[in-house]
């Protein structure tokens, strides 16, 4: 499904009911934004495990401008600042009074920026392994000086400096960091995801060489006034747990959860987990009507 968004449309795709048959009443559930990775991702990543999140609330996968299924757009409007206005647009243009997110990686940042710009209009909020400022890459790029092959610290100074040349070259990249971002990756399945996705390098390329070496929610993090779940992973390279801590010190109503033996793909890393831990999450208390 498309949604026209001023002068960019954006494709979304919903799953679940949000209302459901219970006893003698109907039950509102929570209607879940999912929020892709990247810049540059698609919101398929999510469909194979946290898809399974349907019998708890309505998922409504988003592909940001530019990405994945959405209408091609200039580059140069592929921002973060633009990215968190269009989730605001799609919520209006869906009639919803009110949303919950859940952004993972990148569009962890998304929903950050969206939680602090757009308070009243966030139920609840998951950030799955993001950080809070521009401050991750820092800590990423020495990872990998001090532990990457020489395969990993070429393809990784490509995403530093923003210069990736084709589909390729950023298959490369994945290819060669893909044991780094899930400690149960397996060649085939990466293929296998590759396949499914649609990626697009410019935007990566914007992203790395622009606003996410500028970005900084971390003393904004403050106002963030709906109950908030943080999930880290403690293997993750590029966006560690120390970074998921550092945004739960700053939001008040704030559970965090670090997932051993997983690293930056949680969901695939820790399925089961993952998904008791966001399903407790967004379950009603005894007597709650959400």
């Amino acid at each position: 499904m498309y949604a026209q968004l001023d002068q960019t449309r954006l494709f979304f795709d919903v799953d679940g009911p949000e209302w459901v048959p219970d006893g003698e009443q109907m039950r509102k559930r929570p209607v879940v934004f999912l929020l892709h990775g990247g810049p540059g991702g698609d919101h398929g990543s999510f469909k194979k495990t946290v898809g399974k999140l349907r019998d708890v609330a309505q998922l409504i996968y988003v592909d940001h401008r530019g990405s994945g299924r959405s209408d091609p757009v200039d580059i140069e409007s592929c921002t973060l600042d633009n990215n968190i206005e269009d989730v605001e647009r799609l919520r209006l243009h869906l009639g919803l009074e009110s949303i919950s997110l859940l952004g993972s990686s990148y569009g962890g940042m998304v929903a950050q920026g969206y939680a602090i710009r757009y308070p009243d209009a966030l139920d609840r909020l998951v950030l799955c392994a993001t950080a809070p400022s521009f401050r991750f890459l820092a800590e990423a790029r020495k990872k990998v000086e001090q532990e990457g092959s020489e395969e990993q610290k070429l393809v990784c100074q490509w995403l530093w400096d923003g210069t990736f040349e084709s589909l390729a070259q950023l298959k490369r990249y994945y290819r060669a960091m893909a044991p780094w971002y899930s400690v149960s990756f397996q060649k085939e399945k990466f293929e296998q995801s590759w396949g499914r996705g649609i990626r697009n390098f410019q935007q990566t390329n914007l992203g790395f060489s622009s606003f996410l070496r500028e970005f900084d929610f971390t003393d904004e993090l403050d106002q963030v006034r709906c109950p908030t779940l943080v999930l880290a992973g403690e293997k993750d390279w590029i966006c560690s747990a120390g970074q998921s801590g550092e945004i739960a010190q700053r939001i008040r109503n704030v559970e965090l959860q670090v997932f051993s033996d997983a690293a930056h793909s949680i969901a695939e890393d820790r399925p089961e987990d993952f998904l008791g831990v966001v399903r407790q999450f967004f379950r009603p208390a005894d007597g709650e009507c959400r």
